[in-house]
Parts: structure tokens; C-alpha cells; sequence
């Protein structure tokens, strides 16, 4: 597999792969990314609201029993490896998207084995908030849902983009897994020209690819989080 890796015609061969596939794989991989964690933030950041402010101390109490079961789903969901989530979900990605092949039909799982995770992520910022102003809020009359618009999510934003900055790079990692069952983008091309064809050239390139992405996500994230951060300013 490694033999040969670097000579002339193997080179060649990579730069007109690189040249013809590259671009569409590498925006494949970015749109696929990027919707996913959007529906999955769409879902999951109420989920994670839930679950701060509906335990029996929170601001929003839940029924007992209604919490626990939210608990163990999202348990249950985080649980699956992504792959085996991927299979188990095919026949409501075709309900969906009318095919459980190509780069549109690995949204359906990406958001259903990410958004557990980002519930999860919301949460944990939540938590952060300093309790004094939960208090605060609630000694002045405002009432839970004034305390979560107006305290308890403004305080956590420097968190949540930190935390969803994990998540978009978690996310795009599972992008690549993806293409075991026919997603597309760059582990498209990794798998299909690294494992099946040999070309371990091609694949390095699409593992740089991914690298770099996942780079340029964590630079913006770091940079909005210290923005946003009061603390620093």
C-alpha cells in the first residue's frame, strides 16, 4: 500500500484526481457539515434547555418521570456508534429524503447521532451560569422563561460557541465515516481511492483536507467565543 507512494506517475495521478474532484468533495463535505449542525442545534439546544432548568431545582421543573425519559433517550441515542445509528436509521432517511445514498441522505443520521450530543454540550453551558443571577432574576419577579431568554442563555454564549465549535468539528468527523455507506465529500474519496484502490496519495490529501477544515472551524470558534466573552473585555 505505502510502496511507491511519492513517484512520478503516482503524484500525477493524485494532482488530476486533486484537480477534478477535490473542490466538489471539499464543498461537499463543508455543506454537509454545516446543515447537519445547524438542524442539529435547531434540536438539540431546546433539548439542552430541558434538561438544565427541568430537574426538580431547575427554574422550569419537569414532571419527574417526563425527565428521566428524556435522560435515557438522549442516552440511548449517544450511546450507538455512528456507524450502526447509520444503518438503523436507513429506512427513515429514504422516508425522508427519498434515498438512503449520496451526500444529501447522510444529513438525516448526522443530525440524529449529533444532536443528542449537542443537547448534552447546551446543557453542560447552562450549568455554568452563575447561580447568584438565576436568583437575582428570580427575587425581582421574572419568570422562567424571562430567566432562560434574558440570564441564562446570554450568559452561556461564550460556552455554547465553544462548545459547538467541538460539535462542527465532531460532526464533520462523522461526515467522513459517512461515506462507508455512500455519503459523500472527502471521506468519499478517502475511502473509495485510499482503501479500495490503493492510492494512498489521494488519501493523505483528503486527510490533510479534513485536517484543515477542522482547523479553520476551531480558529473561527475560539476567535467568536473570546469575543463574545465579557470577562475579557
Amino acid at each position: 500500500m505505502f510502496n511507491n507512494v511519492f513517484s512520478p506517475e503516482k503524484i500525477a495521478e493524485a494532482l488530476d484526481i486533486f484537480v477534478t474532484e477535490f473542490p466538489l468533495a471539499t464543498w461537499e463535505t463543508f455543506y454537509v457539515t454545516f446543515v447537519a449542525t445547524l438542524f442539529a442545534v435547531v434540536i438539540g439546544l431546546p433539548i439542552g434547555v430541558i434538561l438544565a432548568t427541568g430537574d426538580k431545582k431547575g427554574v422550569l421543573p419537569l414532571p419527574g418521570w417526563l425527565y428521566r425519559v428524556i435522560n435515557i433517550i438522549i442516552n440511548l441515542l449517544r450511546s450507538v456508534p455512528f456507524l450502526i445509528l447509520m444503518i438503523l436509521v436507513v429506512p427513515f432517511t429514504r422516508l425522508i429524503v427519498g434515498t438512503s445514498i449520496g451526500t444529501v441522505a447522510s444529513i438525516v443520521p448526522l443530525v440524529i447521532a449529533s444532536f443528542p450530543f449537542v443537547a448534552r454540550l447546551c446543557e453542560s453551558s447552562f450549568r455554568e451560569v452563575n447561580h447568584d443571577l438565576i436568583e437575582t432574576a428570580e427575587s425581582m419577579g421574572s419568570s422562567p422563561f424571562q430567566i432562560i431568554i434574558k440570564v441564562l442563555v446570554p450568559e452561556s454564549v461564550p460556552s455554547l460557541i465553544s462548545n459547538m465549535t467541538i460539535a462542527i468539528t465532531t460532526i464533520l468527523g462523522y461526515s467522513a465515516m459517512s461515506a462507508a455507506i455512500g455519503g459523500g465529500g472527502l471521506g468519499k474519496i478517502a475511502i473509495n481511492y485510499g482503501y479500495y484502490r490503493y492510492k494512498t496519495l489521494v488519501m493523505f490529501i483528503a486527510v490533510i483536507f479534513l485536517i484543515l477544515l477542522v482547523q479553520l472551524f476551531q480558529t473561527i470558534g475560539d476567535k467568536l467565543a473570546k469575543k463574545a466573552d465579557k470577562r475579557l473585555l
